[in-house]
């Protein structure tokens, strides 16, 4: 039964990263449908996604207090219900405003799982496996990305866009009959005063800790939490650190990933491929090539350190701006070379972005604060990272569509690397080997290690 829990934990998670990541590609595969079913121009089509991405700054914003509140279990069993149920209406809506609606509400949910997922998992999961199943969360939303491509793929020639955004009910019951069955965290038992329900949890999920000694670490670290107000962020010797984590969060965004996750069937069809498989599982091999990028930089990212592998990333995503200006610009009369350099440009930029931020810059969030901070340098970073997204959503296709075409469109999303570049190269500590205490250490000292 205990290992069972464990198990059902890491599934549990691992199914919130599916269903995160097939909404990602799945709005991408259906756009075209669901513009001809009700006329939408390049704009409508953009608000389909982005209206999901404000939805989710919603969501994320109300998670923190939510979760505090009724819990993190309780959280999650309210996000695979609503998700649930979202989907379907999405799938059943009538009109444009009533899907703009839903796809609203279907993005708080979202928000709500992009905070609460992650702390389930640190607050429930043994030491000795922890970050296993965090990385199994992060593989799975690709896995999702590569799911919503390919279901858009046979449901394409049927036009079934409806069939496309409902299917996401069925990941979404999964994750309701496994997290129905668990637990809450004893973390959060604990905050409550529950002890008893605490160390039944924590003796549930891992048989073999030290119970009172894992109990008092908690109650020493939620006291060490206490007293923390987000002003203090915008203080000295903490306004550095809040800086970093906020140009950091945007910059994973508006450097432009998204506009390959969910716009990829589009410039795949700019590139002159316009059947099904060149729109739909194309956009999915290039994510097969980001899965491999993430699972290179797990296995490097203890060896050579963090800064060399974000550097490279972001370095692999400058050449791939440059490839692909290359083939909207140059080789925009050459169907073949355009199709075959193309793909590679998107590839090489999806590595690049999952070799790098995709795969670590989200520890620094939780690295550079003390404990009574950590949970507002977190938030503050997410949301940094969503209103990027609500850019990149909104203006994409504009753009390509604009006198600046996909050349200047991703001479953009170039420059944008280049400031990335300098910016991780200029500020972001090499925290390899180092202490939380270490670490907080060298923002409080102005960016700098100590002796």
């Amino acid at each position: 039964m205990h290992n069972r829990l464990n198990v059902l934990v890491a599934v549990a998670a691992a199914s919130m990263g599916l269903v995160y990541g097939y909404d990602q590609s799945n709005i991408g595969a259906a756009m075209e449908y669901v513009g001809r079913d009700f006329t939408l121009d390049d704009n409508g089509k953009q608000w389909l996604y982005t209206v999901a991405v404000i939805g989710s700054i919603v969501g994320a914003l109300l998670a923190g207090p939510l979760a505090n509140r009724i819990g993190r279990r309780a959280s999650m069993i309210g996000v695979a219900i609503g998700y649930g149920l979202f989907a379907v209406l999405s799938g059943l809506a009538g009109d444009f405003a009533t899907l703009l609606v839903v796809r609203l509400l279907l993005g708080v949910t979202v928000g709500v799982s992009l905070v609460v997922v992650p702390v389930f998992v640190a607050e429930s999961a043994p030491a000795r496996s922890r970050g296993a199943m965090l990385v199994a969360y992060q593989l799975t939303t690709i896995l999702g990305i590569i799911g919503g491509f390919v279901i858009g793929y046979f449901l394409a020639g049927h036009g079934a866009w409806r069939w496309m955004l409902g299917l996401a009910l069925v990941p979404s019951l999964a994750v309701l009959l496994m997290v129905w069955r668990l637990p809450d965290t004893p973390r959060w038992y604990l905050s409550k005063g529950r002890a008893d329900e605490a160390r039944a949890a924590l003796a549930a999920v891992d048989p073999d800790a030290d119970i009172d000694g894992e109990l008092a670490e908690m109650r020493a670290a939620l006291a060490a939490e206490t007293g923390g107000h987000l002003r203090e962020m915008l203080r000295k010797p903490w306004v550095r650190a809040t800086a970093f984590v906020l140009g950091l969060g945007f910059l994973i965004q508006i450097t432009g990933i998204n506009a390959v996750a969910v716009y990829g069937p589009r410039l795949f069809e700019e590139m002159g491929y316009t059947d099904d498989f060149g729109k739909l599982l194309l956009p999915a091999l290039v994510q097969g090539y980001g899965l491999i990028a993430v699972i290179l930089a797990l296995r490097w990212v203890d060896r050579i350190g963090r800064r060399p592998l974000l550097l490279g990333g972001i370095f692999a995503m400058i050449v791939a701006t440059a490839i692909l200006i290359v083939v909207y610009g140059p080789l925009a009369d050459d169907v073949a070379a355009r199709q075959m350099w193309g793909f590679a440009g998107l590839a090489v930029f999806t590595m690049g972005f999952s070799f790098g931020f995709g795969a670590l810059v989200w520890v620094y969030a939780g690295e550079s604060f003390p404990a009574r901070l950590r949970s507002y340098g977190s938030s503050a970073m997410l949301t940094s990272d969503l209103v990027a997204n609500v850019i990149v959503a909104q203006f994409t296709l504009t753009l390509i569509n604009s006198r600046l075409g996909g050349a200047g469109t991703f001479a953009i999303f170039g420059a944008l690397a280049v400031v990335a570049f300098v910016f991780v190269a200029r500020l972001a500590p090499e925290t390899k080997g180092r202490t939380l205490e270490d670490i907080q250490q060298y923002w409080t000292d102005g960016g700098r290690w100590a002796r």
